[in-house]
């Protein structure tokens, strides 16, 4: 948040400009003088003028946190992910556009999402859903995807909590009125059938319960002090090993794992369908050997090339 700030003293008045920041459970405030008895100052003129600079003292700051980080990551690529993150948020402060912005990340977010889990809905399709509310394309199951889709990220920045009957209502807003396979609608709850993902066992559903619990209480221990892309990503690594319902653990797992960088001021990311063996190999594979090296590598690259798409958007506005 940023702020124009007026001391009096006497009859003089000293114009600031601060913007406040929390990031990793500590709260920071920047503050430049700009001058004395200036009246016609706004935030946006003034990030817009002083945006690079903006943006750097803030990142200086972040920096040193990245620099301590205990994790397997590439340290450039985080590096410029985070500057471009502090980029975004501040056009969002110059311009009147987050709205707007968020809308087209919605179309881009349900088309990649639903069709790393098999639907073949085109993307123009999704977007003229969105835009419209109407579709004449033919697999009506795979358009009440989108829907679905649409009311889970509403859902997402306007009610969700990290507990039980939260995901539990997440997975049901994704999966109401749609069919299965052999026609039968999805059941409600976690699963009651074990799955297999890649030829990997996950959690029987007699311990899926107990799993979440001790998944949420990671987020509980960790939500304050851990490094939010490594939250976010952990997060997801062990929900995606639980497999907690019979089917869209991903895009649950995804929703869930953007709310955690979302509630810490990050955009929203997406993992990009024409990456998807990439993505499910890295979850499979880091799962298998204990490590995350190969499975942060590519989370970072699909937030890099999600933060690039839409800061070159933002900035045509």
């Amino acid at each position: 948040m940023s702020y124009i700030e007026i001391k009096k003293v006497n009859d003089t008045e000293y114009i600031s400009f601060v913007k406040k920041f929390s990031f990793m459970g500590k709260n920071f405030r920047i503050k430049e003088h700009i001058g004395k008895n200036i009246s016609t100052v706004t935030v946006r003129d003034y990030i817009k003028k002083n945006f690079n600079e903006i943006s750097r003292k803030e990142f200086d700051i972040r920096k040193m946190f990245l620099d301590r980080l205990d994790i397997v990551y590439n340290k450039n690529l985080l590096e410029y992910i985070e500057l471009k993150s502090i980029e975004i948020n501040n056009l969002f402060e110059m311009k009147d556009i987050k709205n707007v912005i968020l809308v087209e990340f919605a179309k881009e977010f349900i088309f990649n999402s639903n069709n790393i889990e098999g639907s073949k809905i085109p993307a123009k399709e999704v977007k003229k859903i969105i835009e419209t509310g109407n579709s004449r394309y033919k697999n009506r199951n795979e358009i009440k995807e989108v829907y679905n889709s649409i009311e889970a990220l509403k859902y997402l920045q306007t009610g969700f909590k990290f507990n039980i009957p939260s995901i539990k209502r997440l997975y049901y807003i994704l999966t109401k009125n749609l069919t299965m396979s052999g026609g039968d609608y999805y059941p409600r709850g976690f699963k009651t059938v074990e799955n297999v993902v890649n030829n990997q066992s996950t959690i029987p559903p007699n311990e899926v319960e107990n799993a979440i619990v001790h998944l949420l209480q990671f987020y509980t221990d960790n939500k304050k002090t851990m490094y939010p892309f490594q939250l976010a990503y952990d997060f997801h690594l062990r929900y995606e090993n639980i497999h907690p319902f019979l089917d869209a653990n991903g895009r649950t797992g995804r929703l869930i794992m953007n709310k955690i960088l979302m509630d810490r001021g990050y955009f929203p990311m997406i993992i990009y369908a024409k990456n998807s063996r990439a993505y499910y190999y890295a979850i499979s594979k880091d799962l298998h050997r204990r490590t995350t090296k190969n499975y942060y590598q590519l989370m970072l690259e699909q937030a890099k090339k999600t933060y690039d798409y839409y800061f070159a958007m933002m900035k045509k506005y």
